[in-house]
């Protein structure tokens, strides 16, 4: 059975369906051919796959990154980062790191961040003389930060799935963020001296007490949303609707760059988007249960530690698994099909699943700026203007860099364990 669902949800791929719907099909096939089940079930299965307090964080998370979009706390936050990185050259592509880094503490989501940061900082790095290409290339890579420093939604869809604790996958994302973040930075900075860019970046530059003055509240809010979380005030589901009240309360009544009339576009394009990942979400939980009644996790599981020599192999092997399936499959959908059987053949190869969880979330970020279905190509693009076959003369350089930390954070686990275990084991 396992083998013909997976053929029919390949072939649909092919045929360019929506993956939500190529592997809601290819389930329901399976239901219908292969076990004696009322497709009634199928429904149900729908049903109990989004039947998790934990999964109610997504909807918030998303809604307060376009509250913070509009309300000005992006504009704020990269006039913030100018303020400490702006000044040399070369600063104008590493603010625009710095401030994915420090919205990514607080949206949970890449395609949010390219959206809310690529907006202002694309449009200012081209008016510096950056080439259109290299500025979204950029904007896109710097935005899958969103994902791995927390809050992150392909976190809290692994905690689900693999039932791991998600303030510890929270705290273990910092380390691996600020690894990446560092290494984009370094990168753009020896890439600037060498093209000669970046000799003007420091115009326009703000004190940096003035900037911090300004972004005061857009500073303070990843410190109430994770603070509660740490803390042990709030689980992460409550501290996204905290997110969604501060957000609004700053843009409504601090910075007044939200109006009434805004919210009704703000809360229909996050309903959208919500209901595409939850639809995801539910669909791949059908295609998984099903699996798991074939006993596919733990025959899989047996078959990885009888085939690799090794956990160090174990997660070489996974690495390049997860780069390739990051490229074609949407990340929330390879989460949910993928992590219960990778995840179990790494405990039994005595794996740590904090840090394993961050191994996957990694890869299947690296999976948002490879062609030829990365969301934030398609998202950066669209907002400078460019198409990704003119921002592949840049992409693979700064993929490359993601690559090298990748294997750092894989054979060097202490980077994503030290902050949980000094805080909560």
């Amino acid at each position: 059975m396992s083998g013909a669902m997976l053929t029919v949800m390949l072939v649909l791929f092919a045929a360019a369906v929506p993956v939500a719907v190529a592997i809601g099909l290819a389930a329901v096939y399976g239901l219908a051919a292969f076990t004696s089940f009322p497709l009634i079930v199928a429904a149900q299965q729908l049903f109990v796959a989004l039947d998790r307090f934990p999964l109610a964080a997504i909807p918030f998370f998303i809604l307060a990154g376009n509250l913070m979009e509009v309300g000005g706390i992006s504009r704020r936050l990269v006039e913030f980062a100018k303020s400490i990185v702006g000044g040399i050259q070369g600063g104008l592509p590493a603010t625009c790191i710095v401030t994915c880094m420090i919205f990514a503490a607080i949206s949970g989501s890449s395609v949010a961040t390219t959206f809310a940061i690529g907006a202002i900082m694309i449009p200012a790095l081209i008016r510096h003389g950056y080439p259109v290409p290299f500025a979204a290339s950029l904007q896109a890579t710097a935005a899958e930060l969103g994902v791995i420093i927390p809050p992150s939604i392909p976190m809290i869809l692994y905690g689900v799935t693999t039932q791991t604790s998600i303030p510890e996958l929270f705290l273990a994302g910092f380390l691996p963020g600020l690894l990446i973040g560092g290494a984009l930075v370094a990168t753009v900075l020896l890439w600037c001296r060498i093209k000669g860019w970046g000799k003007q970046d420091g115009e326009g530059r703000l004190p940096l007490a003035t900037a911090a003055r300004q972004a005061g509240f857009a500073l303070l809010m990843p410190v109430v949303v994770l603070g509660g979380i740490y803390g042990g005030i709030t689980t992460p589901t409550e501290a996204s609707v905290i997110a969604v009240v501060y957000a609004l309360i700053v843009g409504l009544l601090i910075h007044r760059e939200i109006r009434l009339r805004d919210l009704w576009p703000i809360f229909r394009k996050s309903v959208i988007t919500s209901t595409v990942i939850l639809f995801i979400i539910a669909c791949a939980g059908l295609f998984s249960w099903l699996l798991n009644r074939q006993g596919v996790p733990d025959a899989a599981a047996t078959w990885l530690v009888a085939a690799f020599d090794g956990p160090g192999w174990y997660l070489f092997g996974v690495n390049v698994f997860l780069f390739v399936v990051g490229m074609f499959v949407e990340t929330s959908a390879s989460i949910i099909v993928l992590a219960p059987i990778l995840a179990e053949a790494a405990e039994r190869f005595g794996i740590d699943g904090v840090h394993f969880g961050i191994i996957m979330v990694v890869n299947l970020a690296l999976g948002m700026v490879t062609p030829p279905f990365g969301v934030n190509l398609f998202a950066a693009a669209q907002v400078a203007g460019t198409s990704i076959d003119q921002m592949m003369r840049y992409l693979p350089v700064f993929i490359g860099v993601v690559l090298a930390c990748l294997m750092v954070i894989t054979y060097v686990p202490a980077i994503a364990l030290a902050l949980p275990q000094l805080v909560m084991r």
